[in-house]
């Protein structure tokens, strides 16, 4: 380890030098195992190892995420895989170990937006997973450990320059007092240091109490993932991962409607029509992945469409509308996590068209009996957590 690290450039080529670097006699906490890490791929790898490393000691179960702009794309637990999800996120040819599992799940939430990722892993990186990375497109990992053999295969990735960074676990921030420049002017603040308690989930607001475990763990993985995530954000939840992340909107209906399209194209990927798709065997995975965008939108053009016949091995019919809103009415029981309150009931309006069942959010609106109402007239599940969870 070393106090410093130099980088090629900073956010773009034009703002150079660049380096990481911390206090005099003070070693940085990570080791560049291979490749050479980049200003955004560090703050995505020092952002989604914090949520991979408290989604773990809040769970007890392997964590995973896939960043892309300081955001994630997807965030999992290792929570096994049905046969159907395993062919959905291509991965029904491969041994899963629990930490792969994370990473599957993680990348299938969305994987349009998990291309070129960086991801973050919880527990020592195996053979299982190390192989899952290697057949995706991403910038690179991080994790505690690697077993060596995990280590070997990751180095072969992008010609020997795929990033590897190991991560000291038991590092903590010296200082409760966090600081960055803007413009010239230096913020200061207490850091995040918040934990999820089960307190958080105490004050169930709605007339349906119902809280089973499988939605408390999804609640907590919402919870920790929106804590990470910039806001506004809401994040769709269901079975131990996120199915639909809504970052960055400055309307909170526009986060929801994000995420929850994200979410109804995650469930339509597990189609059969979708799963039974004829692509053609040379075709690469990012290719299928827009393809079968293409193939769920509406708006696919003609000279999208014309391209088709280069990627399937027949030209499949589209699904008509009739069959999406049949197959997404099978979408339930899902969770939506909110970092600050929803201050108008259209949010649960839509929710509740992703077959949302629990929702997460902090309270506080001038509104939340009109809130809290929406929520009874669809029969969920709604918890204030007192917490709000902006991050920027």
């Amino acid at each position: 380890m070393s106090a410093s690290l130099k980088l090629r450039y900073g956010t773009n080529p034009q703002q150079a030098p660049a380096s990481v670097f911390m206090a005099a006699g003070v070693d940085l906490p990570i080791t560049v195992l291979n490749g050479s890490p980049g200003y955004i791929n560090l703050l995505d790898a020092l952002n989604a190892w914090q949520l991979v490393r408290e989604l773990n000691a809040s769970l007890g179960l392997p964590a995973a995420a896939s960043f892309k702009h300081v955001s994630p794309a997807g965030v999992a637990v290792g929570v096994p895989l049905s046969d159907v999800l395993k062919r959905a996120y291509f991965v029904d040819d491969l041994e899963l170990s629990p930490l792969a599992t994370a990473y599957a799940r993680a990348r299938g939430a969305d994987r349009l937006c998990s291309f070129g990722d960086f991801i973050a892993l919880s527990d020592t990186v195996d053979v299982p997973t190390a192989r899952l990375i290697a057949r995706e497109v991403s910038d690179g990992v991080i994790a505690p450990a690697y077993e060596p053999a995990a280590l070997e295969i990751l180095k072969t990735k992008k010609q020997g320059k795929y990033a590897v960074i190991q991560i000291d676990p038991a590092y903590e921030p010296g200082d409760l007092q966090e600081q960055r420049d803007v413009f010239g002017i230096r913020f200061e603040q207490r850091r995040h240091d918040r934990r999820v308690v089960p307190d958080d989930f105490s004050n169930i607001v709605t007339t349906n109490k119902d809280l089973p475990a499988s939605a408390m763990r999804d609640l907590i993985l919402a919870w920790v993932t929106l804590k990470f995530t910039q806001s506004n954000s809401v994040c769709f939840v269901k079975d131990g991962q996120t199915i639909g992340v809504g970052a960055g909107q400055q309307s909170r209906i526009h986060c929801v409607r994000l995420a929850g399209q994200k979410a109804d194209l995650w469930w339509l990927r597990q189609h059969p029509a979708v799963l039974g798709l004829p692509f053609k065997s040379n075709i690469k995975r990012p290719d299928r992945d827009n393809a079968i965008d293409q193939f769920l939108r509406d708006d696919v053009t003609p000279n999208e469409k014309s391209a088709w016949d280069e990627i399937f091995a027949q030209t499949p019919p589209q699904l008509t509308l009739p069959e999406k809103q049949d197959w997404l009415s099978k979408l339930d029981s899902a969770t939506l996590g909110s970092d600050a309150f929803f201050p108008f009931r259209d949010s649960i309006d839509r929710a509740a068209a992703s077959g949302v069942k629990y929702v997460l959010e902090p309270g506080g609106s001038t509104r939340d009996d009109v809130v809290i109402q929406a929520a009874n007239d669809y029969d969920m599940t709604m918890v204030f957590s007192g917490v709000r969870l902006f991050h920027h």
